[in-house]
């Protein structure tokens, strides 16, 4: 979806993303342990989905994991990065892995529509969906899929800064990150929503987030009954519409029935844009399309459901 008033092709400085870092002799083994995607699967130029959870299986903050610079590097927004490092820390010193935040890089993203254009000028290979990862010297390079072109940009900032002058485009808010991810359904995760859902709620098993024949890992237990089961009754989705107030983080949408409204869910993101709004909440996962929302509070407020971009039973 192109938005009114923004450009069709950009950077964005991701001051709300950073990553964890995790590097050492058992770097793979111990992960692998904790977090519900196959690390035994990653290599240097792809991409894996997860999320990791606490003992009881409930979501402490959701990832994309990239090797880089011989660490794993599970990038993320920022708000959820305390409440997960200091659980893989707890466990982590049993191992031999050495887990910290990775203060020293910087996170750009490029959205532009004829990407592969800009890019051929700096780098020699154009990462996309069979090779999503692409290292040109010091600089990370990786493909975001979607509708809209995305690219993520990691590296020191001084060894950005060269690259980024020579691509010569604006640099807009980091809250756009927010809007794409919310527009592909990725989970964009604030602290007031740890320990809240179990992976499926986010949809991480739609975006092949979760592997159920890599044996035990932290929470795999809870995850593996709501999958066979069948106990998981709710789902992540994206709802759009118009909004004469700001939006915040835990405000309640409710849905209409009848003549009435009722509590649907609570605001995981948002982003707004005068009054144009998009919001990501957690509903029941059988929801009519159809339903009307609106956010509470805000009476003449009107959203509805965006389709998602994935099946939530992929094969």
């Amino acid at each position: 979806m192109q938005l009114p008033n923004i450009p069709n092709n950009y950077l964005i400085k991701l001051n709300n993303v950073s990553a964890i870092s995790l590097v050492g002799e058992e770097q793979v083994k111990y992960l692998q342990g904790q977090v519900t995607c196959d690390v035994n699967a990653l290599s240097a130029h792809n991409l894996l989905h997860g999320a990791h959870c606490n003992a009881k299986g409930k979501v402490l903050s959701c990832f994309r994991l990239i090797e880089k610079d011989q660490q794993l590097l599970l990038i993320q927004p920022k708000a959820t990065i305390p409440a997960s490092l200091a659980e893989l820390k707890k466990f982590g010193v049993f191992a031999k892995v050495d887990i910290t935040t990775s203060e020293q890089f910087s996170f750009y993203g490029l959205v532009a529509e004829n990407a592969k254009e800009i890019l051929s000028k700096h780098f020699s290979q154009i990462p996309d969906n069979i090779t999503p990862v692409v290292n040109e010297g010091t600089t990370s390079l990786i493909y975001i899929a979607g509708d809209i072109t995305r690219y993520l940009l990691i590296d020191r900032s001084e060894n950005l800064a060269p690259l980024l002058t020579s691509l010569a485009l604006p640099i807009l808010n980091d809250s756009l990150w927010v809007f794409h991810e919310i527009c592909q359904g990725f989970p964009f995760l604030s602290s007031e929503h740890l320990d809240q859902y179990v992976p499926q709620m986010l949809n991480i098993q739609a975006i092949h987030g979760i592997s159920f024949t890599k044996g035990c890992y932290l929470g795999q237990e809870t995850v593996a009954r709501m999958q066979y089961l069948g106990k998981n009754k709710r789902a992540m989705f994206s709802l759009q519409g118009q909004t004469s107030s700001p939006i915040s983080v835990n405000d309640i949408v409710e849905m209409q029935l009848g003549e009435n409204w009722r509590k649907a869910g609570d605001v995981i993101a948002s982003y707004q844009d005068s009054e144009l709004a998009f919001v990501q909440i957690v509903l029941a996962n059988d929801v009519n399309p159809q339903t009307k929302f609106r956010v509470k509070g805000q009476e003449g407020s009107s959203l509805t459901l965006m389709p998602l971009p994935y099946s939530l039973n992929p094969e």
